[in-house]
């Protein structure tokens, strides 16, 4: 990142779906904030290691952009089971 001026442009939020869930991503500042629903309980994760707590179930592309490239964004929170 250049210092003092950021390689993005400041933008309006924008929605993109991760499945049947809401996630929210918006660019405030020198901050990528992305917003997801946590899961109602956590849940058991496909190897049993872990409990979701919210999840994009795999990458999701939004509609901000870099230097004219999408930002992909990809998120799971767990916390450890046992």
């Amino acid at each position: 990142m250049r210092k003092g001026k950021p390689y993005w442009k400041p933008t309006k939020e924008k929605n993109i779906t991760a499945t049947a869930k809401k996630l929210t991503a918006i660019i405030e500042g020198e901050y990528l904030v992305i917003r997801i629903p946590m899961n109602p309980k956590p849940t058991l994760s496909s190897t049993g290691k872990t409990l979701v707590v919210a999840s994009s179930h795999g990458n999701k592309q939004t509609d901000l952009e870099i230097e004219g490239k999408p930002i992909f964004v990809g998120v799971n929170a767990y916390i450890h089971h046992g």
